[in-house]
């Protein structure tokens, strides 16, 4: 049986553990995708602009709408000078010493014909909303990508940690080794001294990957939105080499779904509305409206029969800025040289984007190749590492030989690794360029 003061003691040690004790989440590569996709806070300041061009919209719908005010006013008088004589001397006026009296007015007008600016304007909002929700888009696509880069980062650093950790255990073995054939005479103590300094570098090399992994890894539960202490388990992203078609496809894919390019096009919709709104400056406008008048003098707020008035008027207005003819065609010539410079601004930014899938289409294959460069490479490195350390066992090879045949072995598999590694990133960086991560 434990005493209790013990079993106090043993509690009290678990206690510090259980607070610091880091979370881990095991997630692949689409999982992290979509928690980056829900948890970033661009993408949600991105729907606040789309929300914010909709309400913009349902504001120039509102502009639509007829008219209308209402008014009621209450005058009071004093008058110190209560006769009044009519030029000529004639006859006077006797004016009470005051007077009160009640005016209301309410009117509507709604407008008929404006040239069709409302309409205009209408359809220039609902476009901008639209440009809103393609920039959002392309936030996305920046959200989904800078996730799958810090991913493929993150497994670098553990694919590379795995390799060293690998080496660590043959350095170790190796040692043991040495020491083996130094106490039978067969090696002197400087063969046992190499691979003890091999070691420590191996170790400090072991240490930098650590510390960029943590700051990997705390990256990554920043874009995901995770707790900061998640030690973040990742699986092989790579799961095989993709394939990919032509250079051709990838430019037409561009040319249908890259988002800058949709918004120029629209953003030329929105130039040709302007230019309709500024020609439509030179036509008459014309509205119509109802007025009711309410003028009672009695001085009471219900007002005795017959003494008050309460007319009603319904009227058109037809106006047009006739000067518009000839001062409005310099407004219409500046809209048409801002349309045509989005034009342009389209004709460059689609020439960059065939030049960045080409870029990006000759990258990926030259990571595929390195893949199976490197692939030979490990099979030569392996096989040369069998024959030196045969060789050393025999005495036939020196420690500096054997050191640098094991160093190359591992330093290619590291290699192989990051090389993988680039060609996934380089696969998701072309279709990137065509404006759609996820195909």
């Amino acid at each position: 049986m434990i005493p209790k003061s013990i079993r106090l003691m043993l509690a009290a040690s678990l206690v510090p553990a259980a607070l610091f004790a880091q979370s881990s989440k095991e997630l692949n590569i689409n999982q992290a995708i979509e928690l980056g996709i829900a948890n970033s806070k661009n993408l949600k300041l991105s729907q606040n602009k789309i929300d914010q061009a909709v309400a913009q919209l349902e504001v120039v719908k509102d502009n639509a709408l007829p008219s209308a005010n209402a008014s009621f006013i209450y005058n009071h008088a004093e008058i110190p000078t209560t006769t009044f004589t009519l030029p000529g001397g004639g006859s006077s006026l006797q004016l009470p010493k005051r007077a009160d009296a009640f005016v209301g007015t309410a009117a509507i007008q709604e407008l008929v014909y404006g040239g069709g600016k409302l309409k205009y304007a209408k359809e220039s909002t609902r476009l901008l909303a639209d440009v809103a929700r393609l920039d959002a888009d392309k936030n996305k696509e920046e959200v989904t990508y800078a996730v799958i880069n810090t991913y493929y980062a993150l497994y670098k650093v553990a694919q590379s940690k795995k390799v060293i950790d690998q080496n660590l255990e043959s350095i170790a073995a190796q040692i043991k080794q040495a020491q083996r054939f130094f106490e039978q005479g067969v090696v002197t103590k400087n063969d046992v001294l190499r691979f003890q300094l091999q070691q420590a570098n191996i170790t400090l090399s072991q240490m930098d990957i650590e510390s960029n992994r943590k700051i990997i890894n705390y990256n990554l539960d920043i874009l995901l939105g995770l707790p900061e202490d998640t030690e973040v388990k990742i699986t092989d992203p790579n799961l095989g080499l993709k394939s990919v078609g032509s250079l051709n496809e990838y430019i037409v894919q561009a040319m249908t779904n890259r988002q800058e390019l949709k918004q120029l096009d629209v953003r030329n919709k929105v130039a040709d509305y302007n230019i309709k709104t500024v020609r439509a400056n030179t036509l008459p406008t014309v509205a119509v409206g109802a007025n009711l008048y309410y003028i009672n003098p009695s001085g009471s707020f219900i007002p005795p029969v017959n003494q008050y008035l309460m007319p009603v008027t319904i009227g058109a207005t037809v106006s047009w800025n006739i000067a518009s003819l000839w001062t409005n065609k310099n407004k219409v010539s500046e809209a048409k040289i801002e349309q045509n410079e989005i034009t342009l601004q389209k004709d460059v930014l689609t020439d960059q984007v065939k030049t960045d899938i080409n870029k990006n289409f000759q990258t990926y294959q030259v990571a595929v190749n390195k893949i199976q460069v490197l692939e030979t490479s490990i099979a030569q490195a392996t096989e040369n590492d069998k024959l030196l350390a045969s060789k050393y066992k025999n005495n036939v090879a020196s420690v500096t030989d054997r050191i640098d045949a094991e160093t190359l072995l591992y330093q290619a598999k590291i290699n192989l690794e990051i090389a993988k590694a680039d060609a996934g990133i380089a696969y998701y960086t072309l279709l990137k360029s065509t404006g759609k991560i996820t195909q």
